[in-house]
């Protein structure tokens, strides 16, 4: 076998670097320079051996090794340019920003005509500089220009990272739903080595990150950092441990501390000041926001020093953000001094509205303190306000939760009804602004759906979506429902004068607020307004921890000596929750309808089994505005449209069930046994006014989109509802668990009932918890003979109630009247 050359050896390295291979990559490069005199490939063989050096935790090293290799004699002009190229990435990677793009500078301006290919690599690690200096437009064009030359020359896996690279300029810029897009899209090329594959997640991350997908984003970068890890990488696995501190910042202050203090020692053994100060800043901020005092003057000093040290350092945005997080803390820090442009990161932009808040709210001056928790809020909104998916909408939340809680409970101390009912529709509305355009159909995602439901039929545990093939379709399911589900017209939000005037003398509305801290409720009807503080929210929380297992108990021991002392359990449960939440309002109101708004800490209460709510009719609304602007269900059918029912497989008496529902009406359709599969209810969901199904169900609390209704073929997704051209006017889903909605940030709560509302029903029927299929039988039943005879879906449910005798956790969400 010949002996491999010099240059073949040190192409040999170059390819072992780029798969994270770097202690064979360095012996590889000592043996390729044994093997040549040739002044130019022994300074590029030094050059790469730098690299990896720096990669591997020597930042000093692999300076004072490029630095030699720079000084040789006899360099061609090429080589040269080359190498100042890398000494601006050892720069780059050390925090020395201005530096790296001097640097950079340099070497394009010596390698655009003689080696476009060398320029663009040069071009591509300039681009992650500027990026971090918030130049995104220079970032974009140096990660465009390295695209166009990689795939001119064929180079299908560069490309795919540059374009990769203009998915994370993307996020920078705010715009997540490319930003997803671009990241997935490249992923099969760019991730052709372990290494490379962490890199990419560690990006995408972010992106989950930054859309308030707070749980995916840190197990995803818990298995990069341990990618690095393994790979000997302490530079890159400090950076995943810096990423995740900053998602667990939003939610786990405390923990985040703890990581961002892991990875600030990890920089700091590698020399790297400028990324310690960056890991710094995050726990300062943690440390901040767990504190229930202001910083002491110690911390203090801290927060100026590292702040100083990231405007040295050119992460000028992550110095204003730990200075405002500071000053939200410490009224007397100033942070008025600090200034913010428009063109500043959402972040801190958000951050700068909660200081002046917080500021406000020291002064006591509370209209002040809602002026400016508004001003934020628009802000968010008007970003929002460019997201068609659910998914987003609601999670994308996160970025205002304090703000949100801070305008609230000013909003409370005013003592004034207008401006409670404002911010409490400010707060439901967030998510709901837009109304979302259908996507056009998607053969593609329905395929892939099909096979997420085989691998779920194999994996029928929890955590059947960590499976590498699913959790790969997952992420591409996400892409397409992000990107196909584009925003409709924004709904402007109602005012309380325009509720009251559309009320009837029937009717009330009972709008609750959570400020974090305190639980209130505004009744309003026609005649007045009351404002009416309820009980401690710890109580209320305490309360509905343990009314689940009491109502699965229920619907699970109907007979025997248990029996008994089950239902007493329950009822005594449901009788403190009346009087904690029911009865204050109901003491302001005698109206018989009620429509409820409520936060997401309520969205497990079963409100139509509350005694209190015995004699009315209720239905629960994402919000006032959503309520008012909805169109009035109706039963009564259009032409060319059905009655639907599907019974799914294992339900003891689903068959019974639609049987039962069908006798109330004329003409109906029908899907049972085998015809019951997903693309067949689908289609009768496409073509029906009203659709009951009878099935199992599941709600999947990290990712509520894949909860679902168990058919013949598989589970219904929430994502297949998106495929649906166009949904009922009225949906019951007479199946365990699929009314649960799991909470996103306070007020946004996401399940199956939420998932169809945005769809375009108009009511959701559903229960939260597990039912008795007797209940459910006899129960539902009735209902449809009240829609048949034309009946509103709340009132029809609370007759069938009346009639049957039967309190069920079946309820109406949306517009039941």
């Amino acid at each position: 076998m010949a002996t491999r050359t010099a240059d073949d050896l040190h192409r040999l390295a170059v390819e072992l670097c780029i798969s994270g291979r770097y202690a064979r990559a360095l012996r590889v490069l000592a043996q390729a320079a044994g093997r040549t005199d040739d002044a130019d490939l022994i300074a590029r063989i030094e050059g790469t051996r730098a690299l990896a050096l720096q990669r591997t935790g020597s930042p000093a090293d692999a300076e004072r090794v490029l630095r030699g290799a720079l000084s040789a004699r006899g360099l061609t002009s090429h080589t040269r340019a080359i190498l100042r190229g890398q000494l601006g990435a050892l720069s780059m990677y050390g925090g020395r920003l201005d530096e790296a793009e001097r640097l950079f500078g340099e070497a394009i301006g010596a390698l655009d005509e003689v080696d476009p290919l060398a320029s663009a690599r040069v071009r591509m690690n300039r681009s992650l500089g500027r990026m971090q200096l918030r130049d995104l437009e220079g970032a974009a064009a140096d990660a465009e220009w390295a695209a166009t030359r990689f795939a001119a020359a064929g180079l299908a896996t560069d490309e795919a990272h540059a374009r990769h690279n203009l998915g994370y300029i993307s996020l920078l810029s705010g715009d997540l739903v490319t930003a997803l897009e671009a990241m997935v899209t490249a992923r099969p090329a760019a991730a052709t080595t372990p290494v490379a594959g962490a890199v990419g997640d560690m990006d995408r991350a972010e992106v989950l990150r930054d859309a308030g997908q707070t749980t995916e984003a840190e197990r995803l970068l818990e298995r990069v950092a341990a990618v690095f890890g393994a790979h000997r990488m302490p530079q890159s696995r400090a950076e995943a441990e810096f990423q995740l501190a900053r998602s667990l910042l939003a939610h786990d202050p405390e923990r985040a501390r703890t990581v961002a203090l892991a990875a600030s020692k990890r920089f700091q053994r590698l020399g790297n000041q400028a990324w310690a100060h960056r890991a710094e800043a995050i726990r300062l901020r943690a440390q901040l926001h767990a504190s229930r005092r202001g910083p002491r003057p110690e911390l203090a000093e801290r927060v100026a020093e590292v702040a100083a040290g990231l405007g040295r350092a050119g992460f000028r945005g992550e110095a204003i953000a730990l200075r405002l997080t500071a000053a939200a803390a410490d009224p007397s820090l100033d942070g008025r001094r600090v200034r913010i442009g428009e063109d500043a990161p959402l972040e801190v932009r958000l951050i700068g509205d909660e200081v002046k808040a917080a500021r406000a709210r020291r002064r006591e001056r509370y209209a002040d303190v809602r002026r400016h928790a508004a001003r934020g809020i628009d802000t968010l909104a008007s970003w929002t306000a460019t997201f068609g998916s659910l998914d987003l909408q609601t999670s994308a939340a996160m970025h205002g939760a304090r703000l949100m809680y801070t305008g609230l409970d000013a909003a409370l101390r005013s003592e004034a009804p207008a401006v409670v009912f404002e911010w409490a529709e400010r707060a439901r509305h967030l998510s709901q602004q837009s109304t979302p355009l259908r996507p056009p159909p998607d053969p593609q995602l329905a395929a892939e759906l099909a096979e997420l439901r085989t691998i779920r039929a194999e994996k029928p545990g929890i955590d059947w979506l960590d499976d590498p093939r699913a959790s790969e379709l997952r992420e591409r399911a996400r892409r397409r429902q992000w990107a196909q589900t584009r925003a409709g017209e924004a709904s402007r939000l109602v005012t309380l004068q325009a509720v009251r005037d559309a009320l009837d003398t029937d009717t009330a509305v009972l709008s609750y607020v959570y400020t974090g801290t305190a639980l209130a409720v505004l009744v309003s009807d026609s005649a007045h307004d009351a404002l009416v503080p309820l009980a401690d929210p710890g109580r209320i929380g305490r309360l509905l921890s343990g009314l689940r297992a009491d109502l699965d108990m229920a619907a699970a021991v109907r007979s025997g000596p248990m029996a008994a002392v089950v239902q007493a359990a329950l009822q005594s449960r449901l009788t403190e929750l009346s009087a904690a939440l029911l009865d204050p309002a109901l003491a302001r109101t005698d109206r018989r309808r009620l429509v409820l708004t409520v936060p997401g800490i309520l969205s497990g209460v079963p409100w139509g089994m509350l005694p209190s709510m015995q004699g009315r009719v209720f239905t629960a609304a994402t919000s006032a505005t959503r309520w008012m602007h909805a169109p009035a269900p109706t039963a009564s059918v259009r032409p060319g449209r059905a009655i639907g029912f599907v019974a799914g497989p294992a339900v003891p008496r689903g068959e019974e069930e639609i049987s039962r529902a069908r006798s109330a009406w004329a003409s109906t359709a029908a899907l049972v046994a085998d015809d019951a599969t997903v693309r067949a209810t689908a289609g009768l969901a496409a073509s029906s006014d009203v659709l009951h199904i009878a099935a199992h169900g599941r709600h999947t609390a990290d990712n509520p989109l894949f909860s679902g209704l168990e058919l013949t073929d598989g589970v219904l997704f929430g994502y297949d509802i998106d495929l649906i051209r166009e949904v009922p006017r009225v949906v019951v889903l007479s199946a365990c668990e699929v009314g649960r909605s799991s909470v996103r940030w306070g007020e946004e709560a996401l399940g199956m009932t939420r998932i169809w509302l945005h769809a375009g029903a108009a009511s959701v029927i559903a229960a939260p918890v597990k039912v008795a299929d007797d209940d459910a039988c006899e129960l539902l039943a009735a209902m449809h003979e009240g829609l048949a005879a034309g009946e509103a879906p709340a009132e029809a449910l609370a007759a069938a109630a009346r009639r049957t005798g039967i309190r069920a956790p079946f309820q109406v969400h949306g517009r039941g009247f």
